[in-house]
């Protein structure tokens, strides 16, 4: 491919991927869309993790959770927070309630971040290691924030399999070019409160 090299460089900062090791736990970012939880509930079963946080109220745009995005037929019923369907999606696949930890607050991703983080401090959880499971285009940017918020952490991204916007076809539709090239338009806008934050706590320590 002639442009290859080029687009090569996009698909690597935007798709990331690990292959899946034994942690402390597995985040889900907000969605309504199942393969999230599904993927969370085939790692939890494979005895990878011994908690699972699925986050989210709904989308601060919309102001109400915008509905099943897809199984709707698996997954019937109407659901007032993307915690609330997540958490049925995994139960649904076998993980037991005592693992699921509630995180009802969050209508961004960066507030997941923030209230996942609230939620492990009160359970009194250290996380040495985790697994984010997210869609494979939203994988960068909901690394950066949770990386934000467990600075000591090492994550492990594994990103759904199920999904029309893939790293080998990003590029090839205008909706997966839109999706993606927007996702690195909202990582330049929503990240310079943070670069601003880190550049205080370096001048603050002389560094």
């Amino acid at each position: 491919m002639k442009h290859a090299a080029f687009l090569k460089q996009i698909t690597e900062f935007i798709f990331v991927e690990n292959e899946p090791e034994k942690s402390d736990i597995i985040f889900i970012p907000g969605s309504g869309f199942p393969q999230l939880a599904e993927e969370a509930s085939r790692l939890y079963h494979k005895g990878l993790a011994t908690y699972i946080v699925p986050s989210g109220r709904y989308s601060v745009t919309q102001g109400h959770f915008g509905g099943v995005q897809e199984k709707k037929e698996l997954y019937p019923g109407n659901y007032r927070t993307e915690w609330e369907f997540l958490s049925h999606v995994l139960t649904k696949n076998g993980v037991p309630e005592a693992a699921v930890l509630k995180e009802e607050k969050a209508m961004y991703t960066y507030e997941n971040a923030i209230y996942s983080r609230e939620v492990t401090d009160k359970a009194h959880l250290d996380i040495r290691q985790a697994i984010l499971c997210c869609k494979p285009y939203h994988a960068r940017r909901s690394l950066l924030y949770y990386q934000f918020l467990y600075p000591d952490t090492r994550f492990l991204v594994c990103p759904v399999k199920e999904s029309t916007i893939r790293k080998d076809n990003w590029y090839l539709t205008e909706q997966g070019t839109k999706v993606v090239l927007g996702e690195i338009e909202r990582i330049g806008v929503q990240f310079h409160e943070i670069i601003g934050e880190i550049r205080k706590e370096y001048e603050k320590n002389g560094r």
